[in-house]
């Protein structure tokens, strides 16, 4: 299963969304606070939009699909069960309020932490 998700996850990179390349220009390079990104990270038998393991932050941007989602519920319950916190952002947030996005991301990078940050393998 781990070596099923590394090569879809791969090819997701491959073939991201306009909405993840317009948010993954902002995230990548540590451009937020100096904070790490991973994009489309395997973490269990899921795979995340984006993650940083450092404050265990998921970021998922979604369109319509998404809405009312059972499965995404599921997922993102197994998620949280082991200590992630989860950003959902439509679409539309993403490209008519990047600067929102941003201020709501670099927000929760900068709170300090309750718990300590599952490892980078945790879940898988």
């Amino acid at each position: 299963m781990k070596n099923k998700n590394i090569k879809y996850a791969k090819k997701l990179r491959n073939k991201c969304t306009e909405t993840e390349k317009y948010l993954w220009s902002y995230l990548r390079g540590r451009q937020i606070e100096g904070f790490k990104f991973r994009r489309q990270q395997p973490i269990g038998k899921y795979i995340v939009d984006f993650v940083n393991f450092e404050k265990s932050i998921i970021i998922e941007v979604d369109g319509g699909q998404h809405l009312n989602n059972i499965k995404d519920e599921l997922r993102d319950n197994w998620l949280k069960e082991q200590k992630y916190e989860i950003l959902r952002f439509w679409d539309n947030e993403v490209f008519n309020n990047i600067e929102g996005v941003l201020n709501v991301i670099r927000e929760k990078l900068l709170t300090p932490s309750p718990k300590p940050s599952p490892s980078e393998g945790r879940g898988e």
